[in-house]
């Protein structure tokens, strides 16, 4: 019998798959135990559309942090830090403030995880990689000065 399920069943499946199991498994096991719904039309109907709007989701995502990627490859950001006299920061310049600079200057809002810098404790230009997706990053630079 064939079957959709509705939850994860560790030995058939994962959510949404559609399997094939035996007649008494499912009729005794997955539909009381409300794991699996039967493959009619409306099922199959519904499990397309749960594919279709899943890949537009991720068409849309990829979409949009292709075009993050190019307003930010290449450019860079500017930051005033306090710094002793020798030029050393009093403290350091951190991937949570690069995202938020990010953030203020070209409105993209980013998580302090996808922002990859080395630790910056005096002044000068580093160089940053901000990852927007995955297998889609931008290189830019941060410009630390008073």
């Amino acid at each position: 019998m064939k079957v959709v399920l509705i939850q994860d069943v560790k030995g058939l499946g994962k959510k949404g798959e559609l399997v094939s199991t035996s007649d008494g498994y499912a009729r005794n096991f997955l539909f009381p135990r409300k794991l699996a719904m039967e493959a009619n039309s409306q099922a199959m109907s519904e499990l397309k559309n749960r594919e279709a709007s899943e890949k537009h989701r991720i068409e849309t995502e990829i979409a949009a942090a292709k075009a993050s990627a190019a307003k930010l490859e290449g450019k860079t950001v500017k930051m005033t830090a306090k710094a002793g006299a020798n030029g050393k920061l009093f403290g350091s310049v951190t991937s949570k403030d690069v995202a938020a600079l990010i953030s203020n200057q070209f409105g993209i809002q980013l998580d302090k995880r996808k922002v990859v810098v080395d630790d910056i404790k005096a002044f000068g230009t580093y160089p940053v990689e901000v990852k927007l997706y995955n297998g889609i990053s931008a290189s830019m630079f941060v410009m630390v000065g008073e």
